[in-house]
């Protein structure tokens, strides 16, 4: 990894009171923040603000995916300029537990939004106190920051490790509804490219199932210019087609 450390000040007032450890037991699943299958370099350190946060790197990550670990409603998509997290996102998940997304590039959520497991939220950027692109997590109980657990094991503490995300992985898939600008119907590739076979086509309007996404040939649709392309039964179609209600990648990469 070429980067491996960061500065963040960040400044949260922690509020509430930390629950006993049977109370903590009530903690939804999280699964990782990024889409399935993808390996993140985790780093935990004791100077680290809030102390029990990770900051997740990994190369070429400047724009990559982040996804909510659990589902809930959004509560903050907050801006704090170049200081604190800079651009981040807070989720709440119910029970007193929240999880919060900073550096981020971009936001692709609104306050009071209800977000899946896997959803995009936003994007990896190096907004606020950061001095390269990675993304500052935190698990939160009644405002106090928690030791992070993923599929129900915690995270090394203190360092760095590597980390594969389970989030959403088999999963039924996503629900999306396919559009073209002139109302025709959308082939079907056997992969992700107009090079690909046609295996068939959907209409538009059609509501599809994506099982997962694949990175392919480049092209502009009716939901704007994407290299994205998506599975569906036992073909591909572009995601410029497809509305998902969020931009970029929503479900597994194929």
């Amino acid at each position: 990894m070429s980067r491996r450390v960061f500065v963040t000040a960040l400044v949260a007032p922690l509020i509430g009171l930390v629950l006993t450890q049977g109370e903590a037991a009530a903690a939804p699943t999280f699964q990782m923040p990024f889409p399935c299958n993808q390996v993140w370099e985790g780093q935990t350190r004791t100077n680290h603000s809030p102390a029990n946060s990770v900051d997740f790197n990994r190369a070429n990550d400047d724009g990559d995916p982040v996804v909510a670990s659990a589902a809930g409603s959004v509560t903050r998509v907050a801006n704090e300029g170049s200081t604190s997290y800079g651009r981040w996102v807070e989720i709440d998940h119910g029970g007193g537990w929240r999880t919060r997304y900073a550096h981020l590039s971009a936001q692709s959520v609104s306050v009071g939004q209800s977000v899946r497991i896997g959803q995009r939220v936003g994007s990896v950027g190096t907004t606020g106190g950061s001095t390269g692109p990675h993304l500052h997590y935190e698990q939160r109980l009644n405002g106090v920051d928690q030791k992070i657990k993923f599929n129900g094991t915690q995270i090394y503490y203190w360092g760095t490790r590597s980390y594969t995300s389970r989030n959403s992985c088999g999963t039924s898939g996503v629900t999306g509804t396919v559009g073209t600008d002139s109302g025709a119907a959308v082939t079907i590739r056997s992969g992700p490219g107009t090079q690909y076979a046609a295996v068939g086509s959907v209409a538009s309007g059609a509501t599809v199932t994506i099982s997962c996404q694949a990175k392919g040939e480049t092209i502009t649709g009716k939901y704007g210019t994407t290299s994205l392309w998506d599975k569906i039964g036992s073909g591909y179609i572009s995601d410029a087609y497809v509305y998902t209600g969020s931009d970029g990648q929503v479900a597994p990469s194929c």
